[in-house]
């Protein structure tokens, strides 16, 4: 599925080529040889700028089962694991997708394990659009609805670990076992409490790690001086590394 944005008056709308885009600011039907950097206009004369979808675009058109990692915090896990074209993934807790896209754009091989099976069903959808689905060529993302540690050990060699599930502790207690020497651990956990466990799980099996909390504010600019806004979300969770 190819999809492109339409951006024009502070909006922007996800539409495949030959759908329609009917709204206040008027009518248009997307050709279905439309390309990015084409400019269409709505019946009433609004100007839409075609834009292909890139990494961060995912994180707002993804259709969503809950609340999907930040784009910060993706980035910091694809920032501290090194991550590259043809490396093996394993990843569990896929939720809306947005990580296991990111990796897939990025030229990975991913298998993504999601409990709830309509969930699951949402995400291989995502990741169509994102075009990293089972079909696509370069780097893939599987996804797997069901338990990761009913499959744990028919994996093997992989380069890279990563975790935003509550039983992320009874996962890196494989991790040595899973991973090439060098390979990487990346967990996400929302509550201090989980980090300190899969912090203390991996020292039980002799991996030394790191653990940040991932807060970013944003600047507000105007007549009056600089500040850090009040809006927004500032902190989100907690992020552990390890490599093995």
């Amino acid at each position: 599925m190819t999809a492109f944005l339409l951006v024009g008056e502070g909006r922007e709308y996800l539409r495949e080529p030959g759908a329609r885009l009917e709204t206040d600011l008027g009518v248009l039907d997307v050709p279905d040889d439309v390309a990015s950097g084409d400019t269409l206009e709505t019946h009433l004369g609004t100007a839409f700028e075609v834009r292909e979808l890139r990494g961060p675009d995912l994180f707002h058109h993804f259709e969503r089962t809950g609340a999907p990692m930040l784009p910060r915090d993706v980035g910091l896990v694809m920032g501290h694991t090194g991550v590259a074209a043809g490396d093996r993934v394993l990843d569990a807790g896929t939720g809306t997708g947005v990580l296991a896209a990111a990796l897939g754009r990025a030229g990975a091989s991913v298998v993504t394990y999601e409990q709830n099976r309509d969930f699951a069903a949402v995400a291989r959808e995502n990741m169509a659009l994102a075009g990293v689905d089972t079909d696509a060529a370069g780097g893939s993302v599987e996804v797997r609805a069901g338990d990761v540690l009913d499959d744990i050990e028919t994996f093997e060699e992989l380069d890279l670990l990563t975790l935003d599930t509550a039983d992320a502790p009874a996962v890196v207690e494989h991790a040595p076992d899973l991973l090439v020497p060098g390979g990487f651990v990346a967990v996400y956990s929302p509550f201090v409490e989980s980090a300190r466990e899969v912090v203390e799980t991996l020292a039980a099996v002799g991996m030394d790690c790191e653990t940040y909390e991932t807060i970013q504010r944003e600047m507000d600019f105007d007549e009056r001086g600089t500040r850090p806004s009040t809006a927004g979300v500032g902190h989100t969770g907690y992020l552990v590394f390890a490599r093995n």
